[in-house]
């Protein structure tokens, strides 16, 4: 499958659409050890692992399936802009049983990025109808990969019915701007059911080290027992900030949120490791604080939509392919 479906893109490289449906169906498009990469105008239908594999060590327990539709590996100082991710015509719910009693997942992540990529921009780009959305590192033990690298940004996106990782960030600096993201508790193939709900679904996930800046991001989340806790969950991760986000219109507390989550994520695992008689985890001693350290504003110069109105506007009408007008 590897030999058929992957797309490897080299450094100093442009791929671009030409028009609303320009793409790729069912391929890996992977960035390896490469700098000066864009990503414009593109469609990308993620690809179907017919072998993917159970893991039961994996939580509870979980389908694991090899192929992202775009990764980028060791890379940096790219751009996917204006680009279309989704799992198209194989959702997950129509997966076979395992015989585990579980849909056996095909798809792994839509927009990965690992192992020391750095200096990223994610923007005007419409994700949705997937499961593991968008991770950034791939494990809290790879500080030595990951620590100090993995800045990313990403503005003005729509993401809908993600059901988790949008993103999940490991030990980056990332800034999270004027995206729209949409779910609802009953949604007939990717519902998203808050930890508040008793599920696992989260927008924004605060990962090991992470320090994630949140700004003017608006949240729609609707259906029964829909709650605020779907916005942030924390994943070991103590620092988060957010600034003016929105959740159904209304001003939200999302740092208030994130500390929940936190909070009570460390209490379980100090409660383990009190019941297995061995040592609790370094990130146990930390407080939450939304102190991350630093600010985007003196990155780069940046202006904020001012309303949850011109957050939704700017998805529904200028995110995906077919806005910009290619030449050829």
């Amino acid at each position: 499958m590897k030999r058929q479906i992957e797309v490897s893109l080299p450094s100093n490289t442009t791929l671009i659409g030409l028009g609303a449906d320009t793409g790729f169906v069912g391929a890996n498009i992977v960035i390896l050890s490469a700098t000066n990469v864009v990503m414009r105008n593109l469609s990308v239908e993620a690809p179907v692992d017919f072998f993917s594999t159970w893991s039961p060590d994996d939580g509870d327990g979980a389908w694991n399936a090899r192929f992202d539709a775009v990764s980028s590996v060791t890379s940096d100082h790219l751009w996917i802009d204006h680009v279309r991710l989704t799992d198209g015509r194989f959702p997950d719910s129509e997966a076979p049983i395992g015989p585990n009693g579980k849909p056996a997942n095909r798809h792994d992540g839509l927009l990965d990025l690992k192992d020391g990529t750095d200096y990223v921009t994610v923007s005007n780009s419409k994700l949705y109808n997937h499961d593991k959305t968008m991770l950034l590192g791939s494990g809290d033990e790879h500080v030595d990969k990951d620590g100090g690298k993995l800045r990313v940004s990403y503005i003005g996106n729509h993401l809908e019915n993600i059901q988790q990782r949008g993103p999940r960030v490991r030990f980056g600096k990332v800034h999270v701007l004027n995206n729209y993201f949409v779910a609802s508790t009953e949604h007939p193939q990717y519902p998203m059911i808050s930890e508040g709900q008793g599920g696992n679904s989260y927008f924004l996930g605060a990962g090991y080290e992470s320090r994630i800046f949140s700004e003017r991001n608006a949240f729609v989340y609707t259906g029964p027992g829909a709650d605020e806790s779907i916005m942030v969950s924390s994943y070991n991760g103590h620092r988060f900030k957010d600034i003016g986000s929105w959740f159904n219109g209304e001003e939200a507390d999302l740092n208030a949120v994130a500390q929940a989550s936190f909070e009570q994520n460390r209490a379980e695992a100090l409660a383990e490791a009190e019941f297995n008689g061995e040592p609790a985890p370094d990130w146990t001693g930390w407080d939450f604080s939304t102190d991350v350290g630093w600010d985007p504003a003196d990155a780069y110069n940046y202006k904020a939509f001012a309303t949850p109105q011109a957050v939704r506007n700017h998805a529904l009408h200028f995110t995906g392919p077919g806005v910009l007008t290619v030449k050829q």
